[in-house]
């Protein structure tokens, strides 16, 4: 093998890496704005999650907020709510699962596995945050102790809902649902 042919292979092998490398670099120009095009926008991220500030919720009050573009019901709640939900026994309830994903598996529905801790503290069930849709059919209940066991009523179906949000008469099949939430601070609550 002469010196001309051993450089002709190695010019031949710069042109071949060269073009694949430019035809590489090319395609992956085309093809980036197609699939940056399937990220969500910026006003989709924006609210993937919001602070709510609960400052002025007094024991025994409510507020409701939109997150993505449902209802949600934040409820500080009295000793005495506490107290008549924590008696009430899993084995009575129609929908017996927490469905919290703020605690980790498949927890019982018992007062406190439906309630969300305070800000650096121990939880002692006073704030309950969930999703304002009956889980019949998607109906916004009413709340504030409205219905038989004075939490939330569905006038849609007449689904009635416990102080802790749990199922207790008409046809819903769950419990009312509990968004991603935790406190930031004493006074502000993330959803998302």
């Amino acid at each position: 093998m002469s010196h001309a042919e051993d450089h002709q292979g190695t010019r031949r092998d710069f042109l071949y890496y060269a073009t694949a490398g430019a035809g590489a670099v090319t395609a992956g120009a085309a093809i980036w704005p197609l699939v940056d095009q399937m990220n969500p926008s910026a006003d989709v991220e924006a609210l993937s999650t919001i602070r709510v500030d609960v400052s002025t919720l007094d024991p025994g009050s409510q507020l409701t907020v939109k997150y993505l573009g449902k209802p949600v019901f934040v409820r500080r709640r009295t000793p005495e709510e506490i107290e008549a939900e924590r008696e009430v026994e899993v084995d009575d309830l129609i929908d017996p699962e927490a469905r919290n994903p703020n605690a980790e598996g498949d927890l019982p529905a018992t007062d406190l596995n439906r309630t969300l801790p305070p800000f650096e503290g121990e939880n002692t069930g006073e704030w309950l945050v969930q999703i304002g849709v009956c889980t019949h059919l998607g109906c916004v209940p009413i709340g504030d102790g409205a219905g038989d066991y004075k939490g939330w009523f569905c006038p849609c179906h007449g689904s009635h809902y416990d102080g802790a949000g749990r199922i207790r008469k008409g046809p819903a099949p769950e419990n009312l649902h509990i968004p991603v939430a935790e406190f930031v601070d004493e006074n502000t609550i993330k959803l998302g």
